[in-house]
């Protein structure tokens, strides 16, 4: 994307955050152009120091943002975080509830001081009887029943992906993007929360539709009823694995003609889909043997020139060296703070034909944060006599 048409260019953004949820919020605005500030603790994020599956938290979810590391039990840290924030037109946290108020760093506080302020805190849940708890993206999935519709019966299993983190970030992201345009007609901000719990509600209810429509409770989707005859994972020759989708009568026509199933193109009771899920036990043995007598790239040539939606079964390092991807600018070689680099996934949203680009690498500790300050108007002197007192790093 091009410096002239980053739609966010010129905003100001000021991030608390840690782990996915608050920075997802940060990285989509700053892939749009906005001009982030991460606050850290002076030791840095912890998020930088996780491991094993958090080993990737940081590294996905802080590009495009300056960092500043700041002493916030000081008074001096703590008023510099407030004039920050007086300047900047977007404040996202996503701490313990009350965390903030504690630190005089609550909305009523900061708002007196910057009405246009829009303040958004990524939270467990929202009002209500739950607001106090403290909830993480794997303790939502299991309440709001997205584990139980993962995985088998009585194995509940989260998702393999930060889902709801991410997925509630970017609700975040839809309400400071609607409070921003509502400040163009009041001149005034708001505060914004998104949160987890709810979230996953809302992911969850095509299931309880279901119920509703259907008047019985939906299995697990490991044990699903397919609303689609050929709706499965299917082994081929050399032991590869193709997802395949007939999803419509016009592409059971098409894949019956690529496939020379006359015999099923000519049986008129399987002209509906829902007459074809009824004779699922006919048409899936025949399905998986001829897909076990074609090489996967064979396979998948086939069903592409049909148009029936199919997937090769990858683990996401495949991604790196995915065609489609690294044509159309869908990955960016972001440095790492081990100093390689990895090609990560960009904002999946394209702008007249082009995409977000990296505008920042990952900031180390402190990187950027002058540059970002000065911007925001305030003095070097400032900047300097705090990095001499140890109470910040800013470079």
């Amino acid at each position: 994307m091009t410096e002239q048409v980053r739609p966010l260019a010129g905003i100001k953004v000021v991030e608390f955050t840690h782990m996915v949820m608050g920075p997802t919020v940060g990285l989509i605005l700053g892939d749009l152009g906005a001009d982030v500030i991460k606050i850290e603790p002076m030791e840095g994020d912890n998020t930088r120091r996780l491991k094993g599956s958090g080993g990737g938290y940081f590294a996905m979810y802080n590009r495009n943002k300056s960092s500043l590391c700041i002493d916030l039990k000081s008074p001096e840290g703590l008023d510099t975080a407030r004039e920050i924030i007086a300047r900047s037109d977007i404040m996202i946290e996503n701490f313990r509830p009350g965390a903030m108020d504690k630190l005089g760093l609550g909305y009523a506080a900061l708002s007196e001081a910057n009405a246009g302020l829009i303040y958004c805190s990524l939270k467990g849940f929202l009002s209500g009887p739950y607001e106090h708890r403290t909830a993480l993206d794997e303790v939502t999935q299991m309440m709001g029943g997205l584990a139980y519709m993962t995985g088998p019966p009585g194995k509940p299993l989260r998702a393999g992906s930060s889902v709801i983190d991410i997925t509630g970030g970017m609700f975040g992201v839809i309400g400071i993007l609607a409070a921003l345009e509502e400040r163009h007609r009041t001149g005034k901000g708001k505060q914004i929360t998104s949160s987890l719990f709810e979230t996953t509600a809302f992911m969850v209810g095509q299931h309880i539709a279901q119920q509703g429509v259907m008047g019985e409770e939906p299995p697990p989707m490991s044990v699903r009823r397919s609303a689609w005859s050929v709706y499965d994972i299917f082994d081929s020759k050399d032991g590869e694995q193709v997802f395949v989708g007939v999803v419509s009568d016009s592409l059971w026509r098409r894949f019956c003609e690529e496939f020379a199933l006359q015999d099923f193109a000519a049986d008129r009771s399987l002209d509906t889909n829902n007459a074809r899920v009824q004779q699922r036990d006919i048409i899936l043995p025949r399905v998986r043997a001829l897909f076990a007598s074609l090489d996967k790239e064979e396979l998948m040539v086939r069903l592409d020139r049909a148009g029936v939606p199919f997937a090769p079964i990858n683990k996401p390092i495949d991604l790196v060296s995915d065609p489609h991807l690294l044509a159309g600018g869908g990955l960016l070689d972001v440095t790492l703070n081990n100093g390689q680099t990895i090609k990560l996934p960009g904002l999946p949203v394209e702008f007249n034909g082009e995409k977000a680009t990296l505008r920042k690498n990952l900031p180390a500790p402190g990187q950027g944060a002058r540059e970002h300050l000065l911007g925001l108007g305030l003095g070097a002197q400032l900047i300097d006599d705090l990095v001499a007192k140890g109470l910040a790093i800013a470079e």
